[in-house]
């Protein structure tokens, strides 16, 4: 899935989950260090747990942030599969 990111820099994030687990993440845009980082953390994660760990974080005044972007990816991806 391709997630359109809001309120980041980066434009957009390329996000595969198999059973549950997090195959692949790739950020189009934003801070290369640190979206490979997180990135390379969350791969053979469980879905739910990467969740838990990154909603909420905030990137200095923005509400939003890469990583709260991404568990807002992951948990629209578990609602599709749960449909």
């Amino acid at each position: 899935m391709v997630y359109k990111t809001k309120g980041v820099c980066s434009q957009s994030i390329d996000v595969e989950v198999e059973n549950g687990i997090v195959k692949h993440v790739q950020f189009t845009g934003g801070c290369n260090g640190n979206t490979q980082g997180v990135s390379r953390l969350i791969e053979g994660m469980d879905a739910k747990e990467a969740i838990k760990r990154l909603e909420g974080i905030r990137c200095g005044m923005r509400p939003t942030s890469c990583p709260d972007q991404l568990a807002q990816a992951l948990k629209l991806i578990l609602a599709e599969e749960t449909k």
